[in-house]
């Protein structure tokens, strides 16, 4: 059967007077069918009786896993690894989320004079179990295996990282799973080794030490220097930013790894973000007629609000899909809990669907 070109869309009938949507973007298909839409797993992962009639049965089972359905909207067990298949597709939407060590915001009231500070890399967060990439969800990345070449048979903990300013090109690269060469453009940059019992110092000296020793050829360390003060922080914190870096990461001196968030790591931002669902698609106006103007999203709490600026104009020609989970930065909240000047990030391919819950009072 014919497949839908990398950009391209094709249109099928649906139950309704308007077709049903079909895109392929960067290898991620998708459909405008409810089916598609109100599936509860990442959208890579989505299919549909649209895609099966289009692109075949055996192109989405190996795409998607054999025991995919076109049914809707599942629950998923998050507490068993996906196995692979021999072609190395996963075969069950059953994950499990890699034990990482996750951050708190920083509200001015540590003293982190002597903590360990380091880039707030703008990339992809990555867990390597000694075999293959896996997300903060557990799901898994298809990296070519010239790009994990050298790498340990132990865990390690890093970022997928394509360059400041980059965020969408490298989820564009690492949602795929056709392993391209796009992979070149980016690199596993490491800053921690899970599995070693040991001191954050004597973890980050283990990393540093085997990619200098061993080179894997797609790997780096992520340097990290001591907070001297308040305003070392500041004025590094100002340098990053203005490189167009995302802000800072501080380590606590001599803490160990331990999995969830903790108050030994702390992250460090000028800007606030957050995560919010795609519930609709406004038409643009002026410059942007015909093509996007701004997502509706929505919060957790339910509360609804519109994401205009931030898109390129590949976004607006073809937006996220209804459902999708992306991430946004903002100013501050309103008296009435609405983020102020919201700016589009990018699609968090790693983000769990949520549920919304009834939205909290504010006084």
């Amino acid at each position: 059967m014919a497949d839908i070109a990398d950009g391209a869309q094709v249109e099928v009938k649906g139950s309704g007077s308007k077709p049903y949507i079909l895109k392929n973007t960067g290898g991620v298909y998708s459909c405008s069918c409810p089916a598609w839409r109100n599936q509860s797993v990442a959208i890579e992962r989505r299919t549909c009786k649209h895609l099966r009639q289009v692109r075949g049965e055996a192109a989405e089972n190996a795409r998607v896993g054999a025991s995919e359905t076109s049914a809707p909207a599942r629950n998923v067990t998050r507490n068993v690894r996906p196995r692979a298949s021999a072609s190395g597709t996963p075969a069950s939407d059953a994950v499990t989320a890699p034990p990482l060590l996750l951050a708190h915001s920083w509200e001015n009231d540590v003293d982190l004079t002597g903590w360990w500070m380091s880039e707030k890399l703008d990339g992809v967060r990555a867990y390597w179990d000694g075999k293959q990439f896996f997300s903060r969800q557990g799901n898994p990345f298809f990296a070519p295996d010239w790009f994990t070449a050298k790498l340990p048979d132990y865990p390690l903990d890093g970022e997928l990282f394509g360059g400041r300013k980059k965020f969408q090109r490298t989820v564009s690269i690492v949602r795929r799973q056709d392993r391209s060469d796009d992979w070149k453009e980016l690199a596993f940059v490491v800053f921690d080794a899970p599995g070693m019992d040991a001191p954050f110092e004597e973890r980050l000296a283990h990393c540093q030490q085997y990619v200098e020793d061993v080179a894997p050829p797609y790997a780096e360390w992520l340097q990290h220097e001591p907070c001297r003060s308040v305003a070392h922080l500041r004025e590094e914190l100002a340098r990053v930013e203005g490189l167009g870096g995302e802000g800072l990461m501080l380590r606590k001196p001599g803490s160990r790894y331990e999995p969830g968030r903790s108050h030994t790591l702390l992250k460090v931002k000028s800007f606030k973000d957050d995560e919010a669902r795609v519930v609709g698609h406004a038409a643009g106006a002026g410059r942007h007629k015909g093509r996007l103007g701004a997502l509706e999203v929505e919060l957790r709490d339910g509360t609804r609000f519109s994401v205009g600026t931030g898109l390129s104009d590949q976004e607006r020609e073809n937006p996220p899909a209804l459902g999708t989970i992306i991430t946004f930065r903002y100013q501050e909240l309103s008296n009435d809990g609405v983020p102020r000047f919201p700016s589009y990030v990018g699609v968090r391919i790693d983000a769990a669907p949520f549920e919304v819950v009834a939205r909290r009072k504010r006084a």
